[in-house]
């Protein structure tokens, strides 16, 4: 016995088409992504690895490439991603529980706050800069100064942290609140014994991600006094420099050895970023509940 298989309707077979043709599209543009991305990886590595040692770490920057280092740049930049850390994250998740726990969203102002935070997410970073070198810098007085790169960091990564906290926030269930309200807790009990528990894994990986950005951006710096040579060791009410300013600097050099130290600078940069990614991870894995 023979079984005859009907052929499928003209629409179909041209819907079938369509999504194979679109899957093979993603997958060609996902290849074509990932391919560069692994083929910068491999170059700078390949480059700046003479130039990953001791030195690099420890010793101060120099106009002679036998001699320079990245020390204070590496400071200043962990520097101001901890002072990021301190600021953003409070800040951005005690706006997220307002907005989502305890705000009217009939009230205009309400309304307000969340258009601005959602408009605020795509603003380029050097607007920031130019924002804070008029208002921080210039206005209050402060100055130059490694505060004044923090401050405006933690502009450029809030709204991040608070739309990252929100969707945490919004993650748990309603039904634990309501059982929550149905044994007595208040509602300050509620949010902070019940949904930040819960909301943690998301605000963490939220906020980590977000720091990761700070730590690689370089126009705000500039535009609020990240100089391009510092010598010594930098201080909160000191002049600074970062580490992607460092490297941008010495790709401008002539001497092909500050080529390679500024592929080996790119290397650290990696390293304290992809550790930061890593550690947003591991706290997602370790703490999501599902529910």
């Amino acid at each position: 016995m023979t079984t005859l298989e009907t052929p499928l309707p003209v629409g179909r077979q041209r819907r079938v088409w369509r999504n194979r043709a679109f899957r093979g599209a993603m997958l060609f543009a996902m290849l074509v992504a990932f391919g560069t991305l692994a083929l910068l990886l491999v170059d700078t590595v390949v480059t700046g690895w003479p130039e990953l040692d001791r030195q690099l770490l420890t010793s101060s920057p120099s106009t002679l490439a036998a001699e320079a280092g990245a020390r204070p740049a590496i400071l200043a930049t962990l520097y101001l991603g901890a002072l990021v850390l301190i600021m953003a994250v409070p800040i951005g998740i005690f706006t997220a529980i307002y907005l989502e726990e305890y705000a009217n969203r009939e009230r205009w102002y309400n309304r307000l706050i969340e258009v601005n935070i959602q408009n605020l997410a795509a603003v380029p970073s050097i607007v920031y800069g130019i924002l804070g070198l008029a208002f921080i810098v210039r206005g209050i007085g402060l100055g130059r100064v490694v505060l004044a790169g923090a401050l405006i960091l933690t502009l450029v990564v809030l709204p991040t942290v608070v739309v990252a906290s929100r969707e945490a926030i919004r993650s748990v269930p309603d039904s634990i609140r309501q059982g929550a309200f149905a044994l007595g807790a208040t509602k300050w009990q509620v949010v902070w014994r019940q949904v930040l528990p819960a909301a943690i894994p998301g605000m963490a990986t939220g906020s980590i991600l977000a720091l990761s950005r700070a730590v690689g951006e370089t126009a705000p710096l500039i535009m609020v006094g990240a100089v391009v040579f510092v010598a010594f060791d930098p201080t909160l009410f000191g002049a600074y420099t970062a580490l992607p300013v460092q490297i941008y600097n010495w790709t401008k050099q002539p001497d092909p050895t500050f080529q390679t130290l500024a592929a080996a600078g790119a290397v650290v940069l990696l390293v304290i970023v992809l550790s930061m990614n890593a550690a947003a991870i591991f706290l997602r894995n370790r703490y999501r509940r599902r529910w």
